[in-house]
């Protein structure tokens, strides 16, 4: 199985499943003397580990990290770094149905018919067990970023068909939101409809919106590395993940050029700035310098025992109702993990035009 890479010059690569030993990562092109410990990884993985609330699996992981290379005195020594999460509360014998059956909406079918053959634990390389592996370098790529004055802010937008009131908002909110949304009356709201759900045998989506500030002009290629394009792939790598849209989105169709466009003009201190930003912070793939805005649809959670339609592999039509510990709605946990790929990906293309920067500067020194 190939595609568990990710990155240019700032490179990650995942392995682990969600019932086998362990989940890791291996962090490829970290610059030395970065400060880094286990405490600073460990603060990202505990926004994302279960059992933190009703509204997450209770499955039970510390999710605790250890860094088992790259790493000396504290601080990056500019080799790979690696980390692994222990699984220590796996039960699989939940999943020992469903070897003889595909579960409506999650990668049962295709991973058949890929690959001839699954791990049916939980779903193996597709559970979203994965991504503890995506957060512990996400971590990494947040304190590059934070040196760098750039800061990346994902929260939950709505759940279902409630949605946060801009004016209420408080960014310390997500954190303590137990459905990470920055609008505590929203929030309220939210966990209203998800015990209705829950009593439903039923889950629900949502949207997560991401937030990047301090991104200089000028990052990303015109072409095939158009920034919004690399920040698409990274989010959609997300098993939830079913849309992206940046600024303005879809509502883009519905309006007018005059409209759409953000015109632009010099600041009292010289500098080029918007009057809007409905095109999110990209034009033409490349950073302009405003705030990056993006938001990602997140599908409800896929396992529920409410019953459902399916078939067996032997082609028969069945009926089920799936039971074990699912979260009964992805978003919460998953904005870290857009966090995460974010930062990971905006590392990897700050690298490679620095380095394009300086192939420039060399060619003009040289004449």
């Amino acid at each position: 199985m190939s595609g568990s890479i990710y990155g240019n010059l700032f490179r990650i690569s995942t392995w682990g499943e969600s019932h086998g030993k362990g989940i890791g990562v291996v962090v490829d092109g970290c610059p030395s003397g970065l400060q880094l410990n286990e405490e600073m990884i460990q603060a990202y993985l505990n926004r994302r580990r279960p059992g933190q609330n009703k509204y997450a699996t209770e499955r039970q992981e510390k999710d605790l990290v250890e860094i088992l290379s790259g790493v000396f005195e504290g601080k990056t020594t500019g080799t790979p770094i690696s980390m692994v999460v222990m699984n220590t509360n796996q039960r699989s014998v939940d999943y020992s149905d469903i070897a003889n059956y595909y579960r409506p909406g999650h990668a049962d079918y295709t991973f058949d018919e890929k690959y001839g053959f699954r791990d049916y634990r939980g779903g193996g390389r597709s559970s979203g067990r994965e991504t503890t592996a995506r957060v512990a370098a996400g971590a990494i790529a947040k304190s590059i970023l934070s040196q760098l004055g750039i800061e990346v802010c994902a929260y939950t937008k709505s759940i279902g068909d409630i949605t946060i009131d801009y004016k209420n908002c408080n960014k310390e909110n997500i954190l303590t939101s137990p459905v990470a949304m920055p609008d505590l009356t929203a929030s309220l709201l939210a966990t209203e409809l998800l015990e209705k759900r829950m009593q439903e045998s039923d889950s629900t989506g949502g949207v997560i919106e991401c937030i990047v500030t301090g991104m200089p002009a000028g990052i990303g290629e015109p072409v095939f590395e158009k920034l919004d394009a690399n920040l698409g792939k990274a989010i959609l790598s997300i098993g939830a993940i079913k849309g992206i849209e940046f600024g303005s989105g879809f509502n883009a169709a519905l309006s007018s050029g005059s409209k759409n466009n953000d015109n632009f003009q010099i600041n009292e201190d010289g500098k080029v700035s918007k009057l809007s930003n409905h095109a999110g912070g990209i034009l033409g793939g490349i950073s302009d310098g405003s705030e990056i805005i993006f938001r990602a649809a997140v599908k409800p959670t896929s396992s529920i025992a409410k019953a459902q339609k399916t078939i067996t592999k032997t082609g028969e039509n069945i009926e089920v109702s799936i039971h074990g510990r699912h979260d009964p709605i992805i978003v919460p946990r998953a904005v870290v993990v857009v966090e995460s790929m974010t930062a990971i990906t905006l590392v990897d293309m700050l690298f490679m035009n620095m380095t394009a920067q300086m192939d420039h500067i060399k060619k003009i020194y040289k004449k």
